[in-house]
């Protein structure tokens, strides 16, 4: 398997990707709306939720820690989760730039 070659790019272009690598599975952004439509930490109750098994959760959510949308607290056996505001606002507006590009050219293709 081929290594990706993330150091060629920008530290930018590379948190764009990572965004919407998070952003490419409908688990997890169906776990993330969940998040923000509960206005409350969330804590173990995605399985009902979202209906999917427990350890592909866990993997959903492992992925969206990685990246810092959402932050974890351990509680005993119990794992809260709720969005990261700082790094969210940082998401939202790296994305919201890359989408506000418009191309230069007016007659091509």
């Amino acid at each position: 398997m081929g290594l990706t070659k993330s150091e060629i790019f920008t530290e930018e272009q590379n948190q764009i990707a990572s965004i919407a690598k998070a952003f490419a599975h409908p688990a997890r952004v169906a776990i993330l709306q969940h998040i923000f439509n509960s206005s409350t930490c969330i804590c173990g109750d995605l399985v009902d939720e979202i209906g999917l098994a427990q350890a592909t959760i866990s993997q959903h959510l492992r992925e969206l820690k990685n990246i810092g949308l959402i932050k974890g607290n351990i509680e005993g056996t119990s794992v809260c989760y709720c969005i990261d505001e700082d790094n969210w606002a940082n998401a939202k507006d790296l994305i919201s730039q890359f989408l506000d590009y418009e191309s230069k050219k007016t007659n091509c293709c």
